[in-house]
């Protein structure tokens, strides 16, 4: 079956040696990967003549690879794939030439046909040309049809077949590119310089952005990487259209000053730290990583690959990894988790943290999916999968789950006990809220059945969570929980853990 989305076209030279049989089995491994095979001659005739050696056993087969990725190295690429699938159907196989074919389309302008006939009756009337020429704008005199093209290209196109009377259509630009005296690039072509402007304009705004809150030790860093911004946006700009090339240049560097006034506006503010920067280059990074890696995946890498990712992610994090969380801190105070009652919105929240966590670990596939893209040769998809990488992969993600779970939850918990002991207010660990109180028995406090040292009505304890008939409280004096039934205590919120509740 033909492969439907691909990015590039190349045009493959291969040398199949072996006879009918070998022939035959390229051809069907050709037509699995969707390759189209163009022709087919003995060696020694057609294109490349006598670069090849004539053999009665080899034939030259010209086919087309269409693939994935920037167009930069995509020969190599088609290659490499051909190289693998011939090797893993054990065929004697020989990539003689590779090259890309470039198609790429002219940027044209659109016109709208109109009924010249009404127009022209209304220009008659001189008090009506300007109010006519207002309403041509906004097409009162549209007719059914648009063509593209020069403007007189697209008053032939608009009168084409309409004999005996062709005069009574003409046409009106949607656009000003036919008066534009800056030539433009083709289609993909300025998308694709387009794309580079923007991205180098933005090189100076993170680099400043990042400088504001850096150490001075590192100043020169993020100022030389500024320069490098500076001087790559001009440059950009400078090839971004064909002519006007100071336009260009002056256009992309007024863009790269509002990203930096932006960026370095919100590094000023409360909610925007260097820290925040750096994950949220991270994680869009990862995520650009990741959609170029699936976007390439057949059925096989699929299986292979997002069926036991997704199982993971769902069953492990999004189910599990919430109350992990919670339990771990639990763990720490010597409470379980039934203590703590979290409501099942922050444990989807923290699940949530923990797979952001994962973006560390991710960046093994996402840099595998830009491999992919720019034609790396160690990243070519052959027939059989990378087992290995994939193991590393899945154990890497495990492990550093593992420990940034051990890790956030071991904190949280310690904060609230330095907060115990020092009588402020711990902060929020995914809706646990800690607070202080002050607890009243309905009877005497050595007949109340519980767990933990006895209570002492005289001072505050942390409130931990009060789950269902239980009031869970940290007593910090004996550095222990302590467990009343809910009927049997009052509680009254304290200042902190220093006062009285006399």
């Amino acid at each position: 079956m033909a492969q439907a989305r691909y990015d590039q076209r190349v045009r493959v030279f291969v040398e199949v040696r072996g006879g009918q049989d070998d022939w035959q089995e390229a051809e069907e491994r050709f037509t699995q990967h969707g390759w189209f095979v163009r022709t087919h001659l003995p060696a020694g005739q057609g294109p490349l003549g006598a670069g090849v050696e004539p053999r009665p056993d080899s034939r030259v087969y010209e086919i087309e690879v269409r693939l994935f990725g920037i167009a930069k190295g995509c020969d190599l690429g088609a290659s490499e794939r051909v190289r693998k699938v011939a090797r893993a159907a054990r065929l004697e196989a020989y990539v003689l030439r590779a090259e890309h074919i470039h198609r790429d389309r002219e940027t044209r302008s659109r016109w709208r046909v109109i009924d010249a006939r009404r127009r022209r009756r209304a220009l008659r009337s001189p008090w009506r040309r300007h109010f006519v020429r207002w309403s041509l704008a906004r097409g009162a005199y549209d007719a059914d049809g648009i063509v593209t093209g020069t403007a007189r290209q697209a008053l032939r196109l608009a009168r084409g077949g309409r004999a005996p009377n062709p005069s009574r259509v003409a046409v009106r630009p949607l656009d000003g590119m036919w008066k534009d005296p800056v030539r433009r690039w083709p289609e993909e072509e300025g998308e694709r310089r387009a794309v580079h402007a923007v991205v180098w304009a933005l090189v100076p705004a993170v680099a400043l952005a990042l400088a504001a809150h850096a150490v001075p030790a590192s100043w020169w860093f993020w100022g030389m990487l500024a320069c490098a911004g500076v001087v790559g946006a001009a440059r950009a700009g400078w090839r971004l259209f064909p002519d006007g090339r100071k336009m260009g240049a002056v256009l992309v560097l007024a863009v790269s000053v509002f990203f930096t006034t932006a960026g370095l506006g919100l590094v000023g503010s409360d909610g925007w730290t260097p820290s925040d920067v750096f994950y949220t280059v991270l994680v869009l990074g990862v995520v650009t990583g990741l959609w170029l890696l699936v976007r390439q995946w057949t059925w096989g890498e699929w299986v292979g690959w997002a069926v036991p990712l997704l199982i993971t992610l769902l069953v492990s994090s999004f189910v599990a990894a919430g109350s992990v969380l919670h339990a771990l801190y639990a763990d720490e105070l010597d409470l379980s988790t039934s203590d703590l009652d979290v409501p099942p919105i922050w444990q989807f929240l923290a699940s949530l943290k923990l797979v952001s966590m994962l973006a560390y670990v991710l960046v093994v596939p996402a840099w595998w999916g830009v491999a992919r893209h720019r034609h790396h040769f160690y990243a070519a998809p052959g027939e059989r999968t990378n087992v290995i990488l994939h193991t590393l992969v899945f154990v890497a993600s495990l492990t550093v789950a593992g420990g940034l779970a051990l890790d956030s939850a071991g904190k949280a918990a310690e904060r609230t006990k330095t907060a115990a002991e020092h009588g402020t207010t711990p902060p929020p660990y995914f809706g646990i809220e800690p607070s202080w109180t002050c607890v009243r028995t309905t009877v005497a406090p050595g007949n109340i059945p519980g767990e933990g040292p006895t209570l002492d009505p005289d001072r505050p304890y942390l409130l931990i969570n009060v789950a269902g008939d239980t009031v869970v409280l940290w007593d910090q004096a004996a550095e222990e929980p302590v467990k009343l039934p809910a009927n049997k205590a009052w509680l009254t919120p304290a200042e902190r853990g220093g006062s009285s509740c006399r």
